[in-house]
């Protein structure tokens, strides 16, 4: 995670009165680069550890070779060892093709092909000039019982991509050759399985392997969350599949059954992230919502999610904001905006799609999942200034994905770049729904008094906070400002438990001398009878 400096109110503001004046809308017409391409039976995982400490990278399954479905063919437990040269060419030329042509260009075994022999190669595609079959080639005839490219891309970290063959030739060749698993990750995680055994200081002659694990073990990710790079700055954005699974989806979407209304963000709600812009007008068009206060007080599966979200994106779950709940009809839609409160500083927003929608490319149903579009099929989050005005995004529907965007850039600024909004729900939605759940990520822990005291104020509604709270709220921020109504608020929430333990006390306190005094009475009676 790429720690993020505190976003100062002037930010915000400034933020509201930049957006104010733009000119971009849903309405322009922009070629979108569409999001996800990844699929879940591309994911491969590369795990080594113990039981007490396991690391894990994520990679991308090359289209030829074995695949994660064919389940044991796939799997491999083995050593890493590193490529010599490590790119598997060095300055080697290319070994003609074999005289029956069934084989394809490529520059022999590795030098060290006696060390990769039944183990897991790890080369890097800088300068190899190299397919990624021909890269396959080369480490199946070194012997090697898997291969993984580490793809050197210095701009983009982050960038891995599926491997196809890039002929026919290949193809065939791939198909008849090709039988070890073949993966790619990241530079990042490259940089991550060679400094696996390293410890700051240690010697050069004490580095083991090449600073790689001793044993690693090659797998399916199946329903894991895994990485898809998106746009590395202008904003950073990323999405991260299988955030949550179908139960927990569910849950969300049955949790605020009955309890939604319709989104009114011409005027602030800022106890539950509606920020009204300066000029009043409405982004939300036919929105429904509701913030489930949970806080600390949440159940076991809302705790679950929290801690896998924390492991995952390195956020600290203290630092969550309770989940607030969306739902789109047809002709619903989100105007462009941004995430910005001028009291608590959202440095990211974690928005996951809860369900899927027919019509919409989320399940890989639709050819434009892997080009650029400038049409639509409803329900997408678009961020249209993406890559500094020059890579407008589309994230299409898909259930339990999430997308994530920093609304500050790497020294804390207020990304105008993070400029996003959610498109209408067209025609072809007619009596459906799409549900989204967003939790923002605050530069600070919030206060007590979101994180236990409104969540008891909300327990019997079943998670929607009581109206009167957000009126004393709002009152209090128009008698004394932001800051001192805040402050004023969060006391308030701070001495509301003490004053109904107090409450409490006193009616039982009460009732107790009420059947003193009775008692007293009746005897009092008795003694005069007698």
């Amino acid at each position: 995670m790429k720690i993020i400096k505190l976003l100062t109110l002037v930010g915000l503001y400034v933020a509201h009165e930049e957006y104010a004046a733009s000119a971009l809308s849903l309405k322009s017409k922009l070629k979108y680069t569409v999001f996800p391409l990844r699929k879940n039976e591309e994911a491969a995982v590369v795990e080594w550890g113990n039981s007490a400490i396991i690391s894990a990278l994520d990679g991308v399954v090359a289209s030829f070779g074995p695949q994660t479905s064919l389940g044991a063919f796939f799997e491999v437990e083995t050593a890493p060892v590193l490529a010599s040269p490590i790119n598997g060419r060095g300055k080697k030329p290319d070994i003609p093709k074999e005289e029956d042509d069934v084989g394809i260009p490529y520059p022999g075994p590795l030098d060290n092909e006696s060390d990769v022999h039944g183990n897991m190669v790890v080369m890097t595609n800088e300068e190899s000039n190299m397919t990624a079959v021909a890269m396959a080639r080369v480490a199946k005839e070194s012997g090697a019982a898997a291969l993984m490219i580490v793809n050197i891309d210095p701009e983009n970290p982050d960038s891995i991509f599926t491997m196809h063959p890039e002929s026919e030739e290949e193809a065939k060749y791939a198909e008849e050759h090709i039988d070890i698993p073949v993966i790619m990750v990241s530079l990042a995680s490259g940089n991550l399985i060679t400094t696996a055994t390293y410890e700051e200081g240690m010697a050069e002659e004490d580095i083991q392997n090449n600073g790689m694990p001793e044993r690693v073990r090659l797998y399916a990710a199946g329903d894991r969350p895994f990485f898809e790079d998106v746009v590395s700055q202008d904003p950073v954005l990323y999405l991260i599949h299988n955030l949550l699974n179908q139960e927990e989806c569910e849950m969300l979407m049955n949790s605020a059954k009955g309890k939604l209304s319709l989104v009114d963000d011409a005027t602030s709600n800022l106890l539950e992230n509606i920020v009204a812009e300066k000029d009043h007008k409405p982004r939300a068009f036919g929105v429904e919502h509701l913030l489930l206060w949970k806080g600390q007080l949440d159940g076991h599966m809302g705790k679950q999610m929290d801690e896998r979200i924390e492991q995952v994106t390195g956020y600290p779950k203290d630092q969550f904001s309770d989940w607030q709940i969306f739902k789109y009809e047809k002709g619903s839609k989100y105007e462009l905006h941004y995430d910005s409160h001028p009291i608590y500083s959202p440095i990211a927003t974690i928005t996951v799609f809860l369900n899927e929608v027919s019509g919409s490319g989320g399940g890989g149903t639709t050819t434009t999942i892997t080009t650029t579009t400038t049409t639509t099929t409803g329900g997408e989050i678009v961020y249209p200034k993406a890559g500094n005005d020059e890579k407008p995004i589309m994230i299409q529907p898909k259930k339990g994905l999430a997308v994530v965007h920093h609304n500050t850039d790497f020294e804390g600024h207020f990304d105008f770049a993070s400029l996003h909004g959610d498109l209408p729900m067209d025609d072809l939605f007619v009596g459906e729904a799409k549900y989204v759940a967003r939790k923002y990520v605050y530069a600070t822990p919030l206060p007590s008094s979101k994180r236990v005291v409104l969540p008891i104020l909300a327990i019997v509604s079943g998670g929607k906070l009581p109206r009167w709270v957000v009126a004393v709220h709002n009152r209090l921020l128009d008698w004394f400002g932001l800051e001192k109504g805040t402050l004023y608020f969060d006391k308030l929430c701070t001495l509301l438990p003490v004053l109904l333990v107090l409450a409490i006390a006193g009616i039982i306190a009460h009732v107790v001398r009420e059947k003193t005094v009775s008692r007293t009475d009746v005897d009092a009676k008795k003694g005069k009878k007698e």
